[in-house]
C-alpha cells in the first residue's frame, strides 16, 4: 500500500514532535523513511507554508516530500494529487484528520486513515522492527536516502516517548 500524508496534521499526533520545532518536518520525514524502508511502502508527505525558494518536491529514501508554497495549502495539493492518480488512487491510503481531505480521498476511491490511527500504526511498526532488529540496526546510507538514518540512541528515545504516551492512556 502507498501513503499520501498530510504532514503537519500528522506531526501534531506524534509524541515528541511539535509544529513549533525548527526541524519538525525533517524529523517526521526520517521516521517515515524508517517505516518505508521496513515496510517497502511508497510514501508522499505534504507540508504547506514553504518559504520562497524552498517549495517543491524532494526525495528522502522511500519518502517524497512536497513542500507546498505559502500561496497554496497542503490540503489543496493532496486533493490535486488524488485527482491526478485517477483510478490508481484506490492503491493509496490518505493519512489526514481533515474532513475535507478525507472526503476528497473517499471520492477518489482512496482509503482513508486518521492521523491518530496512523501515528499508532507507525508506533507499533517501529516497536516491532526494533524488537526484530530492524530499526536502528539496518543502516540507511545518506547516498540512498538523502538524509542520515536515525541513530540507535534516537530510536531508543522515540521508543521511550511512545511508551510514555501508552502509559498515560
Amino acid at each position: 500500500m502507498n501513503y499520501i500524508i498530510d504532514g503537519h496534521n500528522l506531526i501534531s499526533k506524534i509524541p515528541g514532535l511539535d509544529l513549533s520545532m525548527l526541524d519538525d518536518e525533517q524529523r517526521l520525514i526520517e521516521l517515515l523513511n524508517q517505516y518505508g524502508q521496513a515496510s517497502r511502502h511508497q510514501i508522499e508527505v505534504y507540508f504547506d507554508g514553504a518559504p520562497v525558494g524552498r517549495a517543491g518536491a524532494r526525495n528522502f529514501g522511500r519518502v517524497r516530500a512536497h513542500f507546498v508554497p505559502r500561496s497554496q495549502t497542503a490540503d489543496d495539493a493532496i486533493r490535486k494529487r488524488l485527482a491526478k492518480l485517477g483510478r490508481s488512487a484506490s492503491n493509496w491510503v490518505t493519512i489526514t484528520s481533515d474532513r475535507s481531505v478525507q472526503s476528497a480521498a473517499h471520492a477518489a476511491h482512496a482509503r482513508v486513515m486518521s492521523s491518530d490511527d496512523f501515528a499508532s500504526h507507525l508506533k507499533a511498526s517501529l516497536l516491532q522492527d526494533s524488537v526484530h532488529g530492524g530499526v536502528g540496526s539496518a543502516a540507511i546510507t545518506p547516498e540512498k536516502s538523502g538524509s542520515a538514518a536515525l541513530s540507535e540512541a534516537e530510536v531508543n528515545e522515540w521508543l521511550t516517548i511512545f511508551n510514555q504516551r501508552r502509559k498515560q492512556k
